[in-house]
């Protein structure tokens, strides 16, 4: 299957390029960022979805499988980009799909999309609305290119559409929202809050979304694995020094004396859990973790060489 990711760049995204390939896929890249050693046999073009590059990537190269990861979760970067880049984007990528005849499109989306606040549900399902949006404005932009990719089930219902709300990662890359918050010494947490967290070693979510691609599931899914754990201990168990900080210093003291740079509204994530149910995409799919959480968390420990 000729098969073309959008944010082919990215670290996650590579591995799924990578993982495609072994198979015996053919893989095309498209990025606005540069991949320089990407492997012989995957072919790489340096532009933006939304330009009309990207449109003849679609025209000339005629992919029958787009993957969506060219969505921008970085926190520090700004409104208005962040909205072009993940609203216009996603925009561009489903016309560029429909007007060349891709079969299939697969939106890796996060479950960060439900929000995370004080009412919300033990378990997250597909048929939830986002929740906390108000409280976080800087997920906006993310909810509303999940919309639109969903959104593509009844509009274009010639077209296979996936949508994937994928739980935090951590693997080699060292990267990704779970990974920026462990990355220094000293992690905070708000006192008295110890919420739940979920999360995938980078190869299971990588062969979470290569399963998504090869069986053409249509449809919303809740991508998740090993048990939830409380942020205490995934703190803990990957070498770093949790510090209770009451909430009113911590919104002050954010991006300073080594504590993580955060919108204030990202301080509702690390007091209330998002757990998800994804029973959906099990069944659908067949799919199974390979790493639990425990050797998830020591991995990750001696990646990081703490």
């Amino acid at each position: 299957m000729r098969v073309l990711i959008a944010g082919s760049s990215g670290a996650l995204a590579r591995q799924v390029a990578l993982l495609l390939k072994s198979r015996g896929h053919e893989v095309i890249g498209l990025d606005r960022r540069p991949w320089r050693d990407a492997p012989e046999g995957i072919e790489v073009f340096e532009t933006d979805v939304r330009k009309r590059a990207a449109e003849d990537v679609f025209r000339t190269r005629k992919p029958e499988c787009v993957v969506h990861m060219a969505t921008v979760n970085a926190l520090t970067a700004g409104g208005d980009e962040r909205a072009r880049i993940n609203v216009g984007g996603t925009k561009s990528l489903f016309e560029h799909a429909v007007n060349h005849g891709v079969k299939h499109v697969v939106f890796v989306g996060r479950h960060t999309y439900y929000g995370a606040s004080a009412d919300s549900p033990l378990y997250h399902t597909e048929d939830e609305p986002p929740h906390g949006i108000g409280s976080f404005p800087e997920l906006a932009d993310l909810v509303a290119a999940d919309l639109y990719a969903a959104n593509a089930l009844w509009r274009e219902p010639g077209l296979v559409t996936t949508v994937l709300r994928l739980v935090y990662t951590l693997g080699p890359s060292q990267q990704g929202t779970l990974a920026s918050f462990l990355r220094g010494k000293r992690v905070p947490l708000v006192l008295g809050y110890d919420p739940l967290f979920q999360f995938l070693f980078e190869s299971d979510a990588a062969r979470a979304i290569a399963l998504s691609v090869e069986q053409r599931v249509k449809g919303i899914y809740n991508v998740c694995g090993p048990n939830p754990v409380p942020l205490r201990l995934i703190v803990e168990h990957t070498g770093r020094t949790a510090v209770p900080i009451p909430e009113p210093l911590l919104r002050g003291l954010l991006g300073r004396f080594g504590l993580p740079r955060l919108p204030a509204g990202a301080l509702e994530h690390i007091k209330f859990p998002i757990v998800v149910d994804g029973k959906a995409f099990r069944r659908a799919t067949s799919f199974s973790h390979e790493v639990d959480e425990v050797e998830c968390l020591q991995r990750y420990r001696l990646l990081t060489g703490r």
